[in-house]
Parts: structure tokens; sequence; C-alpha cells
């Protein structure tokens, strides 16, 4: 009986010897951390499958109908497209220097390279608000819902260059600019080939659901946020950090991907 009792007390000391940090069912902070390494390497395996499924479809709608892929890709914007890459490249930058403050309890690091790479999520989706209200308001939606009417772009620009017709100096430096958009407009003011929605349907599936993804990247960094301020991490435990680090990167991977499939078709 003593003995049992004895045995139960010190195994009661020995979880009390735990760290703070070290969860009841794992026996040293490494057991704890490769254990969420393998957990979030499962999770990222199955978000590759994921959006492998979508790049699939990506390739098989564009095979059959190239002409729908060539004619949309003047609408998007490549400058936007690769002001988002920046931001994204660079915030992986910062995401990798947080793991690596962390790793060395540098907690000012960390927190600033966390607030830096926060601040890089939501650039991100500001610029994917621009570029979604510019389709929206032209009526470049998926498939159903798409109604651009070429007509009506093409109107709104006779009208726009009619204001400037009395400025010879300003139509010669336009003409100029325009010459190098020809194209560009030519596809604007053509009638769109028939399902040229299913373009957009692809556009904004990929993109949308690359952007929650975003929003949930948001979430977790403000999660880290708060536990770095709050002094949570060091050289033991930096797990969430590497974790949270390992996801933004393969949104930025993604991301990666998306951008010349789908701005660089031309």
């Amino acid at each position: 009986m003593t003995s049992v009792a004895t045995e139960s007390h010190t195994d009661h000391s020995g979880h009390h010897d735990h760290p703070p940090f070290l969860a009841h069912h794992f026996d040293t902070p490494e057991q704890q951390y490769d254990s969420g390494k393998l957990g979030i390497w499962l999770f990222l395996v199955t978000e590759v499958l994921f959006f492998s499924g979508l790049f699939v479809a990506y390739i098989v709608y564009r095979y059959f109908h190239p002409e729908i892929f060539i004619y949309a890709d003047d609408f998007l914007d490549v400058n936007l497209g690769f002001l988002n890459t920046i931001i994204l490249l660079f915030s992986s930058l910062t995401m990798a220097w947080a793991v690596r403050c962390a790793q060395l309890n540098q907690r000012t690091g960390l927190i600033i390279n966390l607030i830096i790479t926060l601040a890089c999520a939501g650039g991100f989706m500001v610029v994917k608000y621009v570029e979604y209200s510019h389709k929206i308001h032209d009526g470049l939606l998926p498939a159903a819902y798409f109604s651009y009417d070429p007509a009506a772009h093409h109107g709104g620009e006779a009208g726009h260059e009619g204001e400037h017709s009395g400025d010879a100096e300003h139509a010669t430096e336009e003409g100029t600019a325009a010459h190098d958009t020809v194209d560009a407009d030519h596809s604007r003011n053509k009638q769109p080939p028939r399902d040229a929605g299913v373009f957009f349907s692809i556009y904004f599936c990929m993109t949308g659901l690359h952007g929650i993804h975003i929003l949930f990247g948001m979430g977790f960094l403000t999660w880290l946020l708060i536990r770095s301020i709050r002094g949570d991490f060091n050289e033991q435990y930096f797990g969430p950090v590497d974790y949270v680090g390992l996801y933004w990167h393969l949104v930025d991977l993604i991301w990666i991907y998306l951008f010349p499939l789908l701005y660089l078709i031309g």
C-alpha cells in the first residue's frame, strides 16, 4: 500500500516538474515538438492535395478551351498580381525571420517580424479587394453571372477620350501609352467567346480559396503575436511559430503557381 502511494506521489511530482508549455501527454519538449511537426506536415499534405484538384481542373479547361483563357487574360492586371507576389515573398522572409527569433529567444525581433508579416497579409488582401472590385463592376463574374458588355465598355472609353480631345499634347502621350495596350483593348471591345465565364469561375475559385487561407493565416499570426507579447515563446518552446511559418510558406508557394497560371497566360 505504501509502495503504491509512493509511486503515485512520484508520478504526481514528475508532472509538476514538466515545463508549463509541455502538454501532460508528452514526456519531453522534443517529443512535443516532433509530434506537432508531424501533424502540421500531414495537414499541409491535405492542403496540397486540395489545391492539386483545382490545378487539374485548370489544366483540363485550358486544354479544351484555350480561346477562353487567352481572351480573359487581358482582363487581369499583371501589375497588381506582381505586386501581391512581391508582398508574399517578402512576408515569407519576415516569417522565416520570426521563427529564427523565436528559436533564439529574441522576443523583440519576433514581435516585429510577426507584425510585418501580418501587415503584408493585410496588404495582399487590400490589393485583392481592389482587383475583385474592378471585376465585379465590369461584370467579369463566374459562369452564369458573367455579364461583361463590350459595347458599354467601349462607349465609356470613347467618352473618356472625348474629354481630352482638345489637349493635343495629352492626346499624343495617351496615344503612345495606348499603343502598348492595343491588344488588351482589342479583347475588351471584342464579343466574349462562349462560356467566357468559365475562366472567371476558375479565377475566383482559386484566388478566393487562396484568399481564405490568407485570412486564416492572419488569424494564426494574430494569435502568435498576442502570445509573443505575453512572452510565451523561448528557445525551448517555439513550435507554434514554426508550424504557422510552414503553413504561411505553403500559402505563399501556392500563389507563386497561381500568378503565372492566371496572370501570364498571354
